[in-house]
């Protein structure tokens, strides 16, 4: 005869290792859909299309190689490059650039028309130089006079706008305001580099009336790039201060457009 079957099974004792699924519910405000930011897209293509405008022209009027050298030129073309992708990710609804990387473009406009009108352009500064771009301590005329003002006024005021207007605030780190110096040491390194190899004859020998230091000896020069230098990076401290207390300016439009716009699929809100 065979044993009689229990009525009641034991349960068996779970298996190690084999994770017990849990039942979820994913809630409807979990699925956002991409926000496209036509009027960001546009303003910051349109400062890129100026500042790449602005160096092309400054290109075609003077030395090539000197104009390249230029701090503000180059700050110039990296504003230009990076508000071009940044128009394009804000166009696709993708998300923003790197904070590190905006936020040196920021830095270094800043300091572009900081420099040039606190030192440069000002005729009681022991430094003044106003044709800055053309190595000449005159006021710059035709053309020239039109490319200064854009690559050291119109596009940091640009920049600023877009970082104030267009901008979500907080994404500014402190820790990158270090890193964020390594461009201007290495652009300080160059000028003098550059000057010390140039001949001596060679006109506008040192970009900039404070790295002059023929003029001013190496001692003034050093002294002034280090107090330049200190400036540049409570500038920057500054600037992550200041991102992190200033308003949304773009919270409200976005809540606006996301209410607006379609997923192409819905999830029903969670039951029970």
């Amino acid at each position: 005869m065979t044993a009689p079957i229990p009525r009641d099974i034991p349960d068996l004792p779970a298996i190690p290792g084999i994770p017990v699924l849990m039942p979820s519910h994913v809630p409807a405000t979990a699925v956002r859909a991409p926000v496209r930011r036509p009027l960001a897209a546009g303003y910051r293509l349109l400062v890129a299309l100026i500042a790449a405008t602005a160096v092309a022209v400054e290109l075609t009027l003077g030395s090539p190689l000197r104009t390249l050298s230029l701090f503000a030129v180059q700050s110039n073309i990296l504003l230009a490059l990076v508000f071009l992708l940044s128009a394009r990710r804000a166009w696709t609804a993708r998300r923003p650039l790197p904070s590190a990387l905006t936020g040196a473009t920021l830095l270094y406009a800043v300091i572009t028309g900081l420099v040039y009108h606190l030192l440069l352009a000002k005729g009681a500064s022991t430094f003044a130089l106003p044709g800055v771009l053309t190595g000449e301590a005159t006021e710059p005329t035709g053309w020239h006079a039109i490319t200064n003002q854009v690559l050291h006024t119109a596009m940091p005021v640009a920049v600023l706008l877009d970082w104030l207007l267009l901008t979500a605030p907080g994404r500014l780190r402190l820790r990158r305001a270090a890193t964020w110096m390594l461009y201007p040491f290495a652009y300080l390194a160059f000028a003098l580099v550059r000057g010390v190899f140039l001949p001596t004859d060679t006109p506008a020998r040192y970009l900039y009336p404070f790295l002059d230091i023929t003029q001013h000896g190496y001692k003034s020069v050093l002294g002034n790039a280090l107090l330049i230098g200190l400036a540049m990076y409570a500038l920057a401290i500054v600037l992550v201060a200041l991102d992190h207390v200033r308003l949304n300016p773009i919270r409200n439009r976005v809540r606006i457009r996301r209410r607006r716009a379609k997923t192409g699929f819905r999830l029903q809100p969670p039951v029970g």
